[in-house]
């Protein structure tokens, strides 16, 4: 079982005396790559485990112990459970016994919940269509992990609960109809498919088609572009810093074994989009190679990397001042974007880039879309941290989540901190929908900047502000920080021009 660099993460975070599980997890993979099997998956019962504790009321204990008592003792969870999910099992105990007065922590009670473990073809949003998956069911997601193999397969558990009975048969086959209600969303090429698709694509496109206005043109040929080195990496795709024409550039390339429609249609949806775009808080879009199979995006280079990396790899910090120019930075370029009815859908620190004068602007638009007319969307994309939780639960959603998004960038400029840093990225999700999880705002935040946070993800994207209302609010707390400075720079001048005179004096 080859996973890459993610064998590290499995290895650390598998059930080492549970060796039954490691076997499930070989057999499952093994039985993924028959195109035929996938997905492939396993339930079974797992106890989890809640945190001990003497202190509970009698009623708490009476009327739960009893029905404890009857249950058979299963396994854990094949990962090592975090304390929440622990703390999640204990809620669920408290509102099973219907007790909402009661207080204390759990005692030393366990409740079984399911174990489901899927295995198929790794493939964009697959986690996404997991989730759906699950939640068709009923099913409440306590706990995920997600892993790839170096072959392209995926193994994804999840801990789950809301399935009412212990037994697994009837649970087994409510997935089995699912998925097979849901076929035609569970594509499984084998590799000689992949290559036929390819063969067909090079045959039936010359190129790739992308609207064309009449008015701009965007095709580069690809032997005039220099590759120097590779900045990232990533499933589909890598990035180089590059030259283009003598002029410093960053090439976005699609790894040509991943290529398939549905990444072509993507590609051109990102270059329909940022051919439109010009304005100096947004990444400049110089051309693309729309030439199967040497598809691959060119923008102005950014030496200044990305937020994110200055913030987490790089450790840096923002005063208050540049903080303040940052976020105005980015407000302004999601305010273009979106008077252009452009969503970004992904707005977050690694997708902010710093040029050489440390101006800020918005990048990637591998899964930006134009506003349907309608004004909503319900397909689910983004990263879990900073979503907003309509785009979480697949409802409706147009471009107020982006401002939600903003809102925790903004948190992550002020503490440098990762968005709740000690759940996983599903955890996550999963408490900014079910239990209105936010970050916490530090107390020495400007009240103003505190209150802009709080406005930007509330729950009801109607009562988020436009972008235009955070330019001119963030621009207003610049000010008003900058006074304050200039205030304290004259106080300090007149105290050292007086003591001076105090001295000459003397």
């Amino acid at each position: 079982m080859n996973f890459g660099l993610t064998s590290i993460v499995y290895l650390l975070d598998v059930n080492v005396e549970r060796a039954e599980d490691v076997l499930t997890h070989k057999r499952l993979l093994h039985l993924a790559h028959v195109p035929a099997n996938r997905p492939a998956f396993d339930v079974r019962l797992v106890q989890v485990a809640s945190v001990p504790d003497g202190n509970l009321r009698d009623s708490f204990h009476s009327s739960f112990a009893k029905k404890e008592v009857s249950r058979s003792v299963h396994p854990p969870p094949a990962f090592g459970s975090s304390p929440n999910l622990e703390a999640l099992a204990c809620e669920a105990i408290k509102s099973e016994v219907q007790d909402e007065d009661t207080a204390a922590p759990c005692a030393n009670f366990s409740r079984p919940m399911h174990e489901i473990t899927f295995s198929t073809d790794d493939k964009p949003k697959l986690l996404s269509q997991l989730t759906s998956l699950l939640a068709e069911l009923g099913l409440n997601i306590q706990e995920a992990h997600a892993f790839s193999t170096v072959d392209g397969y995926s193994l994804d558990v999840f801990v789950v609960d809301g399935w009412p009975y212990e037994e697994v048969v009837r649970l087994r086959t409510a997935l089995e109809r699912e998925i097979l209600r849901n076929e035609k969303s569970w594509p499984s090429p084998s590799q000689s498919f992949i290559k036929q698709e390819q063969d067909l694509i090079k045959r039936e496109f010359d190129h790739l088609t992308i609207p064309f206005d009449g008015i701009d043109v965007w095709e580069i040929d690809h032997q005039l572009l220099k590759f120097e080195y590779k900045i990232a990496s990533g499933s589909y795709g890598d990035l180089y810093k590059g030259t283009y024409c003598s002029q410093d550039v960053a090439i976005k390339i699609l790894k040509s074994e991943r290529l398939n429609t549905e990444l072509q249609t993507e590609f051109a949806q990102e270059v329909y989009i940022m051919r439109k775009v010009r304005h100096k808080n947004v990444v400049q879009f110089i051309g693309a190679c729309t030439r199967p199979p040497n598809l691959c995006i060119v923008t102005e280079y950014m030496s200044g990397g990305s937020v994110y990396d200055y913030l987490h790899k790089r450790k840096g910090s923002f005063k208050l001042p540049t903080l303040l120019k940052v976020a105005i930075d980015v407000a302004k370029g999601m305010n273009y974007l979106h008077q252009n009815n452009i969503i970004h859908r992904d707005l977050k620190a690694a997708n902010l880039l710093m040029d050489e004068n440390e101006v800020i602007k918005v990048a990637d638009f591998g899964v930006a879309r134009v506003k349907a007319q309608t004004g909503v969307m319900t397909a689910e994309t983004g990263t879990y941290r900073w979503m907003a939780p309509e785009v979480i639960e697949h409802k409706p959603y147009d471009h107020k989540a982006d401002v939600f998004s903003f809102g925790v960038v903004l948190w992550e400029l002020l503490t440098g901190k990762l968005p709740y840093e000690y759940l996983t990225p599903l955890q996550a999700a999963i408490g900014v929908v079910q239990k209105g999880l936010r970050p916490t705002i530090p107390k020495h935040t400007p009240p103003r900047l505190a209150e802009l946070l709080e406005t930007c993800w509330q729950q009801d994207p109607t009562s988020r502000p436009d972008f235009s209302e955070i330019v001119d609010i963030l621009q207003q707390i610049a000010k008003e920080v900058g006074d304050e400075r200039a205030d304290r720079c004259k106080e300090k001048s007149a105290g050292g021009f007086f003591s001076a005179l105090r001295r000459g004096h003397h």
